[in-house]
């Protein structure tokens, strides 16, 4: 089988990636039923736990789009039974020097190009005429976060390690590492220079470029940047913000009608 996703990427195109932080199946098929190009179960910031990601994983499967797994620290068994369990791609948070990145590289692949360990339950249907093992190595993204000030001094050595499939952006942490609030779209042009150097970089080594946003026109323009993963808030934001909404405009037609029938 095919990473649908890896092979649309590569190819630049621009993909939109769900986020969920929500552990419940149903939830995670109602996102993907949304038509994202691919969702990534968090367990690091969500309230993800190995079960959740599993519901999880099991509620997508049966739509078009490609599953990735954001692990909760750089360990070499929470990325292994991540893979394990289906995932085609990892986020691996704080990843700020190449021997970081050479750390998670080594995690996600098997021999002789990593030291993953043998034992992929769910993700052996994966595999077809060639077993999971043979094709997984040149198939799963491996995609460390550049989210500190010192990640980015160590972009373009991150990058040239090894098995990194590309970079994804954290944008609140990196503003926090560097002295400012930690919020995400930001507009400020120290943080568009670093994107736009993540940008040039990956473009030029062949390399994905990742991002995370909350807003859908910011997610847009990161894509017309030249982000090619493009994540818009989670489910948990997404179902707040509909609620808030929805709210909204029934408190205010609740009281144009209210003012409308006391004339």
């Amino acid at each position: 089988m095919e990473n649908a996703l890896r092979t649309r990427l590569l190819a630049g195109d621009v993909c939109f990636n769900g986020w969920l932080s929500i552990a419940n199946g149903y939830s995670a098929e109602v996102m993907a039923r949304a038509g994202w190009d691919s969702v990534t179960i968090d367990l690091q910031h969500g309230v993800q736990d190995y079960q959740g990601m599993v519901h999880c994983l099991q509620a997508v499967a049966a739509f078009p789009v490609t599953p990735l797994v954001r692990v909760a620290t750089n360990e070499p068994g929470m990325v292994g039974k991540a893979l394990d369990a289906g995932a085609w791609g990892i986020i691996c948070p704080m990843v700020n020097t190449p021997d970081d990145a050479s750390a998670f590289a080594r995690a996600c692949l098997y021999p002789p190009r990593g030291a993953r360990s043998n034992g992929p339950n769910r993700a052996a249907a994966y595999g077809e005429s060639t077993p999971y093992q043979g094709l997984a190595n040149d198939r799963v993204l491996v995609l460390p976060m550049i989210e500190t000030a010192e990640a980015v001094s160590n972009l373009e050595s991150i990058l040239d390690v090894p098995g990194v499939s590309g970079v994804y952006v954290g944008p609140s942490d990196l503003a926090l590492s560097r002295g400012m609030e930690p919020k995400f779209d930001l507009e400020d042009d120290a943080t568009l220079a670093i994107y736009a150097t993540i940008v040039r970089e990956t473009a030029r080594r062949g390399q994905v470029a990742g991002i995370h946003t909350i807003g859908p026109a910011y997610a847009g323009r990161m894509a017309e940047m030249g982000f090619r993963l493009v994540t818009i808030g989670s489910d948990a934001s997404l179902l707040l913000r509909a609620a808030r909404d929805a709210l909204a405009i029934a408190h205010s037609a609740a009281a144009s009608g209210g003012a409308l029938k006391g004339a």
